[in-house]
């Protein structure tokens, strides 16, 4: 193992190697002249096969130009060639050719291909866009253009009009139309940043990657492309925040945190650290960023994220179908392409030559509050295993997204699915049925409430320390003796984790095993539950839960004391002697 890399053995002739297999595993499904790429899959997305070639092209052509343009030009697999004559046989073929990209104007998710399309372009400038003829040159931006109108979709696409005209404006075409694109975008998603490093991905609440690999990359990533000091100095900072609560979202295992959506991007976790480093705007030593995104890029690598044929798979360690979004088609995990953007980096820079540094995870146990989001990180040092507590981030939409819904989520764990039972749930089970938690309204750090049913409200709030969990929950409004049940964590049959769960106050009986059913980390999983009924105009419910790689660890009943003060307060006493109050906000 590299003396360098102590905790990956990943060096950055390793990243290279790894962008060749991937960019040379697509070609065999290139069109005649390479306008598209249309890989096998189980189905289309929702945008439909001839969008899902245009996406293998750019998606793929982001890569291409990350691993060339890092290399100066240097292209011993001929990616250059190959890319530069689909972007003519693209914009050039008449529609119904194999090679023919939709039009921006009838295929919307054409706009998304277009931001990768223009930063390809952007950063392989003078080996590609430089040398291309001035017909094809034309027929690309007049492409191109249509992305420079307001996008369709009110959330990070935005940024895709700007990475267009970022290209544009570097290339001399159109700049004032380019640059009022750009001013336009950054004014319109400025009413989305909440502090701290926090943005929600649209209008609404919702936090999740797209923080990282969108609502800080583009901005952060344009400004420095274009020297614009200005920009940087504005978005930098917002950036450095961001990482502070970001890297310590990665488990020891170099896992990110399987929350929210879009996961199948997997190792596109690694883009915004890498991006910190690039600028200077990062609280990340250059050894630790390296450690980072190698590991996020050999945790998936070594887990089976390619196939026997080398191509990225929809799902997580394999394919599984139940996290995808229907906007996902065969193509779309090469959004996993913006992880390689450490690759721009020189060889010589620190972050290549340092020395790997250890993770947030790995160095001491922590409880961190996410700024204004409402989520809570709890890591333990002995496991390197991470936990997201969500009490604010939501799904956009009318159903219950399990990756969003659920009260809890670890980087070595993964939420059920379908009609299986909930992992880390709270519900009212009238009819036995349980209820749904569709919104998070937040009440302040790790508090939120919900609505089950009509007139029934739930405050939850959780306390954590060490891998100790306080789960609380005040249920007001419920009928007399109605079923409650509060479920944890869905582990595997590997015997590698443990989980626990311990009633304390308002839960009748015992603890129940119960199966969870098909999970991203495997076929199988059980989940354990303990049950109440409510009673009278407010019920008080809480348990102690943990989560841990420990081997034998002790029970969690012995790593607390809890004292129910009122319904609104808990008092807790940790097994080391330190003592916390846990406020259930009166809404």
């Amino acid at each position: 193992m590299p003396t360098t890399s102590p905790y990956t053995g990943y060096t950055r002739a390793d990243w290279e190697r790894a962008a060749d297999r991937l960019l040379l595993a697509v070609r065999p499904y290139a069109s005649p002249r390479h306008g598209r790429i249309d890989l096998p899959g189980p189905r289309p997305s929702w945008s439909g096969p001839l969008s899902d070639g245009l996406e293998g092209y750019a998606r793929t052509w982001l890569l291409a130009a990350l691993r060339t343009a890092g290399a100066h030009g240097e292209d011993p697999h001929g990616f250059l060639g190959r890319y530069a004559e689909g972007l003519a046989a693209g914009t050039s073929d008449p529609a119904g050719s194999p090679d023919a990209w939709p039009r921006i104007a009838d295929v919307p998710q054409a706009i998304v291909e277009s931001a990768s399309i223009a930063l390809g372009l952007r950063l392989t400038r003078p080996w590609l866009w430089d040398t291309l003829d001035d017909a094809t040159r034309q027929r690309a931006v007049d492409w191109l253009l249509p992305a420079l109108d307001a996008p369709p979709v009110n959330n990070n696409w935005w940024f895709f009009g700007l990475t267009v005209g970022g290209f544009l404006q570097d290339a001399g075409i159109e700049t004032d139309r380019a640059r009022k694109t750009i001013d336009r975008a950054l004014e319109h998603v400025e009413d989305w940043y909440l502090g701290d490093g926090w943005y929600s991905d649209g209008p609404n609440r919702s936090f999740d990657h797209y923080n990282a690999w969108a609502m800080h990359f583009y901005p952060v990533l344009h400004a420095h492309l274009g020297g614009d000091r200005d920009l940087l100095d504005r978005y930098g900072p917002r950036l450095h925040r961001q990482l502070d609560d970001y890297t310590r979202m990665f488990g020891a295992d170099g896992a990110p945190m399987p929350f929210g959506r879009s996961l199948i991007y997997r190792f596109a976790a690694a883009a915004a650290p890498w991006l910190g480093a690039m600028t200077g705007h990062t609280p990340l030593t250059p050894g630790a960023t390296r450690r980072l995104a190698s590991g996020a890029l050999r945790h998936f690598l070594d887990r089976g994220a390619t196939d026997r044929d080398g191509l990225l798979t929809l799902g997580w360690h394999r394919p599984y179908a139940p996290m995808l979004q229907t906007y996902s088609g065969p193509a779309s995990p090469y959004w996993a392409s913006k992880g390689f953007l450490g690759l721009l980096m020189p060889p010589d820079h620190p972050v290549w030559t340092a020395t790997e540094e250890p993770l947030p995870a790995e160095t001491a146990d922590a409880v961190t509050v996410l700024g204004p989001t409402g989520m809570l990180l709890q890591s333990t040092a002995a496991d390197g295993l991470v936990r997201l507590h969500n009490h604010g981030s939501n799904h956009v939409g009318d159903e219950e997204d399990p990756g969003y819904a659920r009260f809890a989520y670890s980087t070595r764990t993964g939420p059920t699915h379908g009609d299986a039972e909930r992992d880390n749930h709270f519900a009212l089970l009238p009819e036995g049925k349980p209820t749904a938690r569709l919104t998070a309204d937040p009440l302040g750090p790790a508090a939120s409430a919900h609505t089950p049913l009509p007139g029934v409200r739930v405050v939850s709030a959780v306390l954590a320390h060490g891998r100790a969990e306080v789960r609380a929950h005040l249920v007001t409004g419920a009928p007399d003796g109605t079923p409650v049940r509060q479920t944890g964590w869905a582990t595997g049959d590997d015997g590698t984790l443990t989980a626990q769960l311990h009633p304390v106050h308002g839960y009748a009986g015992g603890v129940r095993e119960l199966p969870g059913g098909d999970t991203m980390f495997g076929e199988t999983s059980r989940l354990l539950a303990v049950e109440g009924t409510t009673a009278g105009p407010r019920s008080l419910f809480v348990a102690l839960a943990s989560l841990t790689g420990e081997a034998d660890p002790a029970p969690v009943g012995t790593l607390a004391g809890i004292r129910v003060q009122s319904p609104h307060e808990i008092r807790v006493t940790w097994q080391d002697g330190s003592t916390a109050v846990l406020r259930l906000p009166a809404e």
